[in-house]
């Protein structure tokens, strides 16, 4: 792109100079750049957020397995599982501020637990957009997920 100095002369008789740009681009070039932009925004908006889903499930998976097995350790050292979350973190078998929370990556967490049984939900903060499927966890170790609605001892485990 290039500059010129162009004179132009009123009909009054003032003579005034201007800078034009020579070579740039027309309106409809301009519309059909940002026409491709849009296109292209609306076809991977969908795909990232399918991948957020995925690694906020992925994520909540890993952290029902790290409790199920905090669990079992926290019952080879107390005589029984841990009454809370609260519980677990103190013995220092989870990060420290995660039970105050009870969420984490898109997910909310909720810990029922007695000396010889527990079981723990996992909710997505926002159905269908922080995740698809609820997850649900007992002190049989088989994570059991539901699509629909909050998982319980009866949906199918996960493969």
């Amino acid at each position: 792109m290039t500059r010129s100095l162009r004179s132009f002369t009123h009909n009054s008789g003032f003579k005034f100079d201007r800078f034009c740009l020579v070579g740039g681009f027309t309106l409809l070039e301009l519309m059909i750049v940002v026409a491709v932009i849009a296109i292209v925004a609306a076809v991977a908006l969908p795909s990232l957020t399918n991948a957020r889903m995925a690694a906020n499930e992925s994520s909540t998976l890993q952290t029902l397995r790290t409790l199920v097995s905090a669990n079992e350790q926290y019952r080879t050292r107390f005589g029984g599982f841990a009454d809370s979350l609260a519980n677990i973190e103190s013995a220092g078998y989870t990060d420290a501020g995660f039970s105050s929370g009870n969420s984490k990556s898109g997910y909310t967490f909720s810990y029922t637990g007695t000396r010889w049984a527990y079981s723990i939900n996992s909710n997505p903060t926002t159905h269908n957009s922080s995740g698809r499927r609820y997850f649900f966890v007992d002190e049989s170790g088989v994570i059991r997920a539901d699509e629909s609605a909050q998982a319980t001892t009866t949906s199918p485990p996960i493969e």
